[in-house]
């Protein structure tokens, strides 16, 4: 005979505007912040339009694939601790 130890989680849903704004500016802040220090000096005589594509070329790609997972599933366990 088993015994089937499952406990009974509630599943937490989609993050509410609120919590997915937060984590995003939790997410995008210090990547661009970052991205300016490491390529400031290289970009400075770029034009602005072209500055700002390379950063978003490449801080966007590090924010959905990079950041962002970790910090769902941070927002996951604090939700299901309670």
């Amino acid at each position: 005979m088993t015994e089937n130890n499952t406990t009974a989680t509630t599943p937490v849903g989609p993050p509410p505007r609120h919590h997915l704004a937060l984590m995003i500016w939790v997410a995008v802040f210090p990547t661009l912040t970052a991205l300016q220090l490491l390529l400031g000096g290289l970009l400075v005589a770029t034009p602005t339009v072209l500055r700002t594509l390379v950063l978003a070329t490449i801080a966007v790609p590090i924010v959905i694939y990079g950041l962002m997972p970790p910090l769902q599933r941070l927002r996951v366990r604090l939700l299901t601790r309670r």
